[in-house]
């Protein structure tokens, strides 16, 4: 009798105990090789920045399940003049300090997002100034007629003025100069999620934030918490992944998404990416920085461009390295992008025979040294390093550098590498894209991340011109004409598109992207 005592009185107590503690928190453990470098918002325009920095703060628009342009933090906008559009914002918004969201907030953070430390001031070219008219309502006043404005304050983060001038962060980071600042570590925005811990390299936490302004959506899913671990090792993210210690990895390799999905486990989304990948060369510098050629640079002869691209078998990269999770580019921009044309999608010829013939034509005819530069992501490396054999056969002596994101990136936007590797995720709009790889550098955000320092005053002509033609059906056709000509000129050479693929567990849904990010604020656990 005594044992049947305490046994009511311990079932009652674990029973009071689980009404004290309540239903468990559903948290969701995502694997990438990736960390985000900082949380300020401004600092980086990077895929892997990005990915954490838009889970906190949102934007004055954003994108819907099938990406199209959608309100946000504005509620609605309107082209008012040939060059100005006014921004009604949303009422009764807070930041996660409790703050509420205003017009001097949204005003602030766009002229943060201009300022010189800011990564993301190319997509705000031609703006003369933004305004208050009154707690809710701003206006951009252009240069010029802009008629896809709204699209270009995609990714363009509200910030609160307030807090960031209590932390002394009314600068963006100047994230090439390694500065350290609160914002680094700290944020304060109106997003769905609001950061509770970041260690560098190690992980950040997100949890979900009670007073969020888009609270009652309909698609929202019932993630409480969020892990971003970041795990450089392929085998261990699918080792953490098989454990149940992970529940959806967003970089699986290559090699193994054939096996992930026919695993009943999991669950793996796939699609095409956005974005490409290219090679591109410094263009500006009279003798390679790290080349062997003294007092010329090859890269400035086009032959010589051509010649790295007859020496490039994509299709065999594609089959072998990437195990057909991509397809080839001869295009600038995806065909996902508007203004796309196909007939400005012709790779040049896998052509060893006419690679050596071109170099000889451009006299090199014993080739030449050169360093190319990679990120260390195990696929990108494998990819490096078979083009650098490649090359090799043809005389072009490229050897490869491999490293890590934080002294990786920096070479794209203070374009101090010869010959680099790198990707491009773009926006739907081409004008983005355009202006801040293919336009000549200057401080008002052209070029921004134009890595070889190309030049070519026609081109810009053009991408300026696309910026501020109101007609569509023109301004579709100015985007034909960019993207011949840079086939002719080859400053970049296109590489691929990759297929993007997600492998998690089955009670994981999520809405997949694109431009392979992921909009927490969906996200199912089941």
């Amino acid at each position: 009798m005594a044992i049947a005592r305490y046994c009511l009185r311990l079932l009652l107590a674990l029973c009071a105990f689980t009404l004290q503690a309540g239903p468990q928190a559903a948290t969701l453990r995502v694997a990438s090789a990736f960390d985000p470098q900082t949380m300020d918002p401004h600092a980086l325009a990077l895929l892997y920045h990005s990915r954490i920095a838009f889970q906190i703060h949102d934007c004055l628009v954003n994108r819907d399940e099938q990406f199209r342009l959608e309100p946000a933090l504005a509620v609605s906008w309107q082209n008012t003049g040939p060059t100005t559009w006014r921004f009604k914002l949303r009422p009764g918004v807070k930041f996660h300090d409790g703050t509420p969201f205003t017009a001097d907030d949204a005003v602030f953070s766009v002229e943060r997002a201009l300022g010189t430390t800011s990564q993301r001031s190319f997509s705000l070219k031609g703006l003369a100034a933004v305004k208050k008219v009154d707690d809710l309502t701003i206006d951009f006043q252009l240069e010029a007629p802009d008629a896809v404005w709204p699209e270009k304050l995609w990714l363009v983060a509200m910030m609160s003025k307030r807090w960031a001038q209590a932390h002394g962060v009314e600068k963006a980071q100047d994230f090439n100069g390694k500065q350290e600042t609160f914002a680094v570590r700290n944020a304060n925005g109106t997003g769905p999620y609001r950061l509770k811990s970041y260690q560098p390299d190690v992980k950040v936490v997100l949890e979900r934030f009670p007073g969020y302004w888009g609270a009652a959506d309909k698609r929202n899913g019932n993630v409480d918490e969020v892990s971003f671990v970041g795990i450089r090792s392929d085998a261990t993210r699918l080792a953490a992944l098989a454990s149940g210690e992970i529940d959806l990895v967003l970089d699986p390799p290559f090699q193994d998404v054939a096996r992930l999905k026919q695993d009943p486990k999991l669950t793996v989304l796939s699609t095409t990416d956005l974005g490409t990948q290219y090679f591109t060369f410094d263009q500006a510098r009279d003798e390679l920085i790290q080349g062997d050629v003294k007092d010329r640079n090859p890269f400035k002869d086009k032959r010589v461009r051509q010649a790295v691209a007859h020496a490039l078998n994509i299709d065999l990269i594609i089959q072998k390295v990437l195990r057909g999770q991509a397809t080839a580019s001869g295009s600038f921009i995806s065909d996902r992008v508007d203004g796309y044309t196909p007939d400005a999608d012709r790779r040049l010829a896998y052509d060893p025979a006419k690679s050596r013939a071109l170099l000889a034509a451009a006299g090199y005819p014993n080739g030449f040294g050169v360093t190319l530069d990679c990120v260390n992501v195990a696929y990108r490396e494998a990819v490096c390093q078979a083009a650098t054999a490649m090359l090799n056969q043809v005389g072009i002596r490229a050897s490869l550098r491999s490293t890590g994101t934080t002294q990786f990136f920096p070479k794209l936007s203070q374009a101090t590498a010869s010959f680099v590797e790198f990707g491009w995720t773009p926006a739907v709009d081409p004008w983005s894209t355009l202006n801040a790889l293919f336009h000549t550098w200057d401080p008002q955000g052209g070029g921004s991340f134009n890595a070889g320092r190309y030049s070519n005053p026609q081109l810009d002509a053009l991408i300026d011109a696309i910026r501020t033609e109101p007609d569509l059906t023109r301004r579709r056709a100015r985007v034909g004409v960019v993207l011949r000509l840079l086939q002719d000129d080859l400053p970049y050479i296109p590489l691929y598109h990759r297929m993007l693929s997600w492998a998690m567990a089955r009670k994981v849904s999520a809405v997949q992207w694109p431009n392979d990010t992921m909009e927490l604020r969906w996200v199912k656990l089941h």
